[in-house]
């Protein structure tokens, strides 16, 4: 893949070649400018705009290739009244020099969402509430005939569990994280759920709005099988709290109650993981600047959890029993002496690990 991004004209000159005959007549700055693709808007000379996305390293150009296979799926739903917003639906490819294609589709209607938008009583809000119970009712089968990844709720823990392994490998990750992610992820009270289709990387970028409703949906490239959960972190995280109750409620009722006790938890916990996320990414894409960028992120969220309660269960204090009380005896049980306070924490299976802050 290129080292350096396409510009604007050279990505022009590719719609050219997607779409043969088309004639573009400018470009326009792309509305969800992201880490992976380079995205430019176009006109052409009857005043239609199209998008055009070009990967920007080989991960982002497989990625593509399954959410080109998806968009076909979720197009025929957006057709048959299953999801009440449009997707991108493809017209044209252009070979890569250095391997894979880039994409252009007509431009949606809309405009990005903006977070400050989403205030308890607002009609946008409970849009998009409803817009994402829509997408977690559909079948499996959308995201599987696409050969996308299709998780189990046991099997996402793992990935869960392997994805905090691989950021503690690096040394970036502050130990009093690990051990609560750690402790999240070996609760397995918290991952008894029924899985379903998730976009995977919803972001108010991603998402646009006419007015006060959803009209669409884009990059679908890390859609899967998996956590409901994930695609209300951001909301959760970003609104208010008197939101957030709002966005559960419309949602919930959109989904006639199939929401687990530990969707929340879970919510939250995939909050604070997409910053391990973002520094995998780096370390993948070799980005300094990615990285550095998610260490920073890393100490100010470390600091910010600092206080605050484990997610999920927290472990009880259980105390020595004392010895059983024998029936005609008289005599009462003797209280178990208290065993000395080591300083160590029987349960912290990281307390060794070499892990810098």
């Amino acid at each position: 893949m290129p080292e350096q991004p396409r510009t604007p004209l050279a990505l022009a000159a590719l719609a050219t070649l997607a779409k043969p005959g088309l004639d573009v007549v400018a470009t326009q700055p792309p509305r969800e400018p992201g880490a992976d693709f380079d995205v430019v808007g176009i006109v052409d000379a009857d005043d239609h705009r199209w998008i055009v996305r070009s990967p920007r390293h080989a991960a982002a150009g497989a990625a593509m290739e399954g959410e080109v296979a998806l968009l076909g799926e979720l197009a025929d739903a957006v057709d048959r009244g299953l999801l009440p917003f449009d997707v991108p639906r493809p017209a044209g490819f252009a070979s890569l020099p250095e391997g894979g294609r880039a994409m252009i589709y007509p431009e949606l209607l809309g405009r990005p969402l903006e977070i400050a938008e989403l205030t308890p009583g607002a009609p946008l809000l409970r849009s998009l509430a409803r817009a994402i119970a829509a997408l977690h009712e559909l079948s499996g089968a959308v995201v599987r005939t696409a050969d996308l990844p299709d998780y189990d709720a046991d099997g996402y823990r793992m990935r869960r569990l392997a994805e905090v392994d691989d950021a503690a490998r690096t040394g970036h990750l502050p130990t009093r994280l690990l051990r609560r992610w750690e402790h999240a992820l070996e609760d397995v009270s918290l991952w008894r759920f029924a899985t379903t289709p998730v976009h995977g990387d919803l972001a108010g970028e991603h998402v646009l709005v006419d007015g006060d409703a959803v009209v669409g949906v884009v990059d679908w490239s890390d859609a899967c099988v998996a956590d409901p959960a994930d695609d209300l972190a951001w909301l959760l995280a970003q609104t208010s709290p008197e939101a957030a109750d709002a966005v559960m409620h419309h949602y919930a009722h959109a989904r006639e109650g199939a929401i687990d006790d530990a969707f929340d938890a879970r919510a939250g916990l995939a909050g604070e993981l997409a910053v391990a996320r973002w520094l995998m990414h780096g370390v993948r894409i070799r980005s300094d600047e990615v990285i550095e960028d998610a260490i920073d992120m890393l100490r100010e969220l470390d600091e910010a959890v600092a206080d605050a309660p484990p997610i999920g269960r927290a472990e009880p204090l259980v105390e020595s029993l004392p010895p059983s009380f024998q029936p005609g005896t008289g005599a009462s049980p003797e209280p178990a002496a208290a065993e000395p306070d080591s300083g160590a924490d029987p349960d912290d299976a990281t307390a060794e690990l070499p892990i810098k802050d």
